[in-house]
Parts: C-alpha cells; structure tokens; sequence
C-alpha cells in the first residue's frame, strides 16, 4: 500500500514539476518569440547581479510581482466567487494531466510501473470532463466581478468554449473508432502498429481529416490569438478585468496549462503519444531488418523524450500561430465552428466508419 503511494505521489510531482515549470517558461517563450517575429529584443531587463541570461528571469519577476501585488476585489463584487473562480480554472487544468501518460512503463524489481498518474479505462472522457469543467471558473469570473465588460468576456468565453468542445468530441470519435479504447495508455500503444511494414500508424496517418478539425477546435478552446474574443483587448478587456496580483496570475496560468494540455492530448491521439518509430521494449527494429537492443531504462527515456518533444513542438506552433493570425470577428468565429468544423467532424466520422465496415471492423 505505502510503496504504491509513494509511486503515485512521485509521479504527481514529476508531471506537476514538468508542467508547472514549463507554463512559467511559456511567458519567456511568448515574448522572446514574438520579438523575433516583430524584429525586436524581447525580455531583456530583470536581471539577478547583472546576468539577464537572455531574459530567463523575467518569469521569477512576474511571480514575485504577482505574489506582492495589492489583491483589490471591487466594491458590491461577490467575494466568496470572486476568490473561487480563478482557483477553480488552475485546479481543472491541473487534474486533467493525471490522464494523459508520458511514457510505456518502467520495471523496478517486480514492480511494473506505467507512466501515466492515473491508469483510467477511461481516460479519454476524464480528461474532456475536467477541461470542460473549467469553464465554470470563467463563468464565474465574469459574474462575480459585477462589472458589465467582464460578464461580456465570460459570456463570449463560455459560448465559445461550448461551441467548439463539440467539434472536439466529436473530432475524436474516429480515433476513438480506429483503435477502439478510451484508454489512452492502450490508445498510444495501438499506435505502435505499422502500415506496409514502415508507416507508424499514428493518429494523423489514419484520422488526418480529424487531426486538422481536432488542432483547430482545441486551439479556439484555449481562447488564444486568433480566437481570443473572450479576452478581446481592444474591445471588452475580458472576464478577468477585475482581477490583480496572483489572482489574475491564476488565469494566466490556466491559460498557459489549457495550451499544453491540448499540446498533449494532440501528441497522444494523432502522434504516436510516447512512441518512437521502430523503437520495441528490447530495442530498435528497423524495416531493413537492422536491430540496436535497448536497456528498459534507455526504451523508457526515450519514450519519455519523444513525448516531451512532441508536445514542445505544439507548443512552438501554436505561438506561431498566435504571433501570425489577427483575431477572427465573433460572428465569423461561430460560423467557423457550427458551419465549418462541425460538419466536417460528422463528416469524417460517417466516412470513418463506412470505412471500418468495408474492412471487416479492423484499422
């Protein structure tokens, strides 16, 4: 009992260590990357003894403002939801990781270790309920604040949020049909199969359709650029604009966690998750008969790696994105949704499975 807590707990600290750090490590990327894009230096002013380390501290300096920060709640706000909502967006994004595995397994002992901190059947839908959850923090947010811009952006967030997580559900049924579990663990390893001996049968390869509807929905969910409406800082300011100190540092957290949560959910479904091409518990096995064994440790690392990567990349694109678009119109973010990705997500499913049934059932 005491030895599979202690796992559980060390696994919790190592997905909590790894996202936590590389969300504050996403206000540096942010910045140094839209400075390269717009020809400017970015970052470049908090320093420790004069060393700036090309803006690296700039994280800590926000941390330490937003914690001493004077927190003002307004007058005839409703206090108690007003400290709730914020606190709510940070816990949903947060337990959602719990169903996402990082790596296959590792052996220690006798003791077979899967690296996932949650081994759900269902890991799928948990993880779909706990984001879908959050909304409720900007729900609050905005009617809590007693202030007519901020019930504006909740209102456009939680329309925005709805509409697209029916794209997304339903983006994710063709994957779901393909390898048939909501296991995610089982999911990522049915993905370790090949087409023609040489194509990993990854997400992309067999739900390309989905993949594409699957990155746009999640991207709009997030409330990033171009689908920043609810934040919209030219027009409404956001569900948010009451908030100050690390208040308002909780929702750009969640938002920065809601980025790397699809960021993973993408890699998982339509990438191979912790999988490497031709890489097998005992080593490589490459089409052309060449094989390189592999210690578990090194089969584990490497598993580890690829995903890290994998999710780094995302992240990298979506700021590419972000720093690329201008911000869509709200009608023309509704008709994209109910009019574009919808259909095409329903689409893709009749045509999955009329493709299932002509081949017996089998991907």
């Amino acid at each position: 009992m005491m030895p599979d807590l202690l796992i559980k707990l060390t696994l919790v600290g190592i997905v909590f260590f790894g996202v936590l750090n590389l969300a504050g490590l996403h206000t540096w990327i942010e910045r140094k990357q839209s400075a390269i894009m717009q020809d400017r230096i970015g970052a470049n002013r908090a320093s420790i003894y004069g060393f700036k380390l090309m803006g690296l501290f700039h994280p800590l300096a926000d941390a330490v403002k937003m914690f001493t920060k004077e927190d003002i709640i307004p007058d005839g706000a409703d206090r108690v939801l007003h400290m709730l909502a914020p606190a709510l967006s940070v816990f949903f994004a947060l337990v959602a990781f719990a169903g996402i595995p990082f790596g296959d397994r590792v052996v220690i002992g006798e003791r077979v270790i899967d690296l996932q901190v949650a081994r759900i059947d269902v890991a799928l839908l948990y993880v779909f309920a706990m984001l879908s959850l959050g909304v409720y923090g900007v729900i609050l947010a905005g009617f809590a604040s007693r202030n007519n811009y901020a019930m504006l952006g909740g209102l456009r967030a939680t329309a925005q949020m709805i509409s697209y997580e029916i794209a997304l559900g339903i983006a994710i049924i063709g994957v779901i049909m393909v390898y048939g579990t909501l296991d995610l663990q089982e999911l990522v390893r049915g993905q370790g199969r090949y087409v023609a001996g040489w194509i990993p049968l990854w997400g992309i390869v067999v739900q390309p359709v989905a993949f594409f509807v699957f990155l746009t929905a999640a991207l709009a969910a997030t409330k990033r650029t171009p689908f920043d409406m609810p934040e919209g800082e030219s027009e409404v300011i956001g569900y948010f604009v009451e908030y100050s100190g690390m208040k308002f540092g909780m929702f750009y957290l969640a938002d920065f966690l809601e980025t790397i949560m699809v960021a993973c959910l993408v890699t998982t479904l339509f990438l191979g998750g912790w999988q490497v091409p031709y890489l097998m518990p005992d080593g490589f096995h490459f089409p052309w008969g060449a094989e390189l064994p592999l210690s578990s440790w090194t089969y584990a690392v490497l598993g580890v790696g690829s995903f890290s990567i994998k999710v780094l990349a995302f992240c990298w694109l979506f700021m590419q994105i972000r720093w690329t678009l201008p911000r869509l119109r709200y009608d023309q973010l509704m008709v994209l949704g109910w009019k574009g990705l919808f259909p095409i997500a329903v689409a893709n499913v009749l045509v999955t499975a009329a493709a299932l049934a002509l081949l017996g059932g089998k991907s």
